[in-house]
This record gives structure tokens, C-alpha cells and sequence, in this order.
């Protein structure tokens, strides 16, 4: 246990049974009345914002997390198994945890999972990763308007918006993020 003396940006705390990380913190002393703390927590599991103000000395609950570099392997069936780095131990992640990254996985690429309990509760890509079009409708000579975008199939099953002089076969670099075309990339 800690008090609020010990809140930091980035802690991770667990409050009414949920994991939360403490994103900001301001500590108030009005004038008139006990010194409080307000924070704005975001829960680990669904992303949602809240704000709390807690009271001075009052005790709060430090999460264990722990995040491990792990290469993600392959899907098997609504799961997606990942091995450790260092110990090459593979693991089940639920497709619940990898959420909407799973666009994004791309056989042998490394991302960050987050364990609490040793129980994966969030996976993390990296920011930006280079893929492969498979499939894209080729541009029109003469069309330069500028920010007109077409679809393009990448090699993991995601469609991006790319702009008209990129053509199939090409790689392009993505923001995992946002889902947004970047630039093109070389291998």
C-alpha cells in the first residue's frame, strides 16, 4: 500500500478492482480545508479516461505490471500465441487483449505485452511497422488531386488509405495507432 504522497504519472494502481495508470496528478492545498490530489486515471483494460481527486494521505494500491518483450508467432483459432524473448516460453493471448492490433501482427514482429498476475492484459505494437501490399487498384495517369486516397490491402488482412502513386507490391510504412499510411519504406 502507498498514500497519495507516492502518485507519480505512468503508476499503475488498482482501484475498485480495476487496473488503472495514472496519466496526470495535480496536488491542491486550498486555503480553507484538507489538501486533496487530483488525477486522471485511464483503465489499462478499456482505454476509458476518468478523473478521481483523492484525499491527502489517503492509501492507494500499487498494481504489479510487467512488460515483457515478446515474438508474436502465429493464430490459433481466437488466440494468438507469443514467446517470451528470453526464456522462450510461448504463450496464449486472448483475442480480447490484442483488441483491434491484431490488423497489425505480423508473423516474427516483436511487440510489448503487459502482464499483471502473470495474466497478458494488454498488447502494444510498435508504433510504426513496414508492410507489404498484396492488393491495390492501380492509380490513374493525369489524376493528381491532391489527398485522394484508395484502398490498399495489406499482406496481414488490414486495408489501409493510401495515397494514388502507391501500387501493389510496394511496401509502405504504417502507423499502427492510428491504421494511417506514413510513407513508403524500403525492406
Amino acid at each position: 500500500m502507498a498514500t497519495t504522497a507516492d502518485i507519480k504519472n505512468g503508476l499503475a494502481i488498482e482501484l475498485e478492482g480495476q487496473l488503472f495508470i495514472i496519466s496526470e496528478f495535480q496536488h491542491v492545498k486550498p486555503g480553507k480545508g484538507g489538501a486533496f490530489v487530483r488525477t486522471r486515471l485511464k483503465n489499462m483494460i478499456t482505454g476509458r479516461v476518468i478523473e478521481r481527486t483523492l484525499r491527502s494521505g489517503e492509501k492507494i494500491e500499487i498494481a504489479q505490471i510487467e512488460d515483457r518483450p515478446m515474438q508474436y508467432l502465429y493464430r490459433e483459432g481466437e488466440d494468438f500465441v507469443f514467446m517470451d524473448q528470453e526464456t522462450f516460453e510461448q504463450i496464449n493471448v486472448s483475442g480480447a487483449v490484442v483488441s483491434d492490433g491484431w490488423r497489425f501482427l505480423k508473423e516474427a514482429e516483436v511487440a510489448t505485452v503487459t502482464f499483471h498476475q502473470d495474466k497478458p492484459i494488454v498488447v502494444t505494437l510498435p508504433f510504426f511497422i513496414n508492410f507489404k501490399i498484396v492488393d491495390c487498384e492501380p492509380g490513374v495517369r493525369g489524376d493528381t488531386v491532391s489527398n485522394v486516397t484508395k484502398p490498399a490491402k495489406l499482406a496481414t488482412g488490414a486495408v489501409v488509405q493510401v495515397p494514388l502513386f502507391i501500387e501493389q507490391g510496394e511496401i509502405i510504412r504504417v502507423d499502427t495507432r492510428t491504421g494511417t499510411y506514413l510513407e513508403r519504406a524500403r525492406d
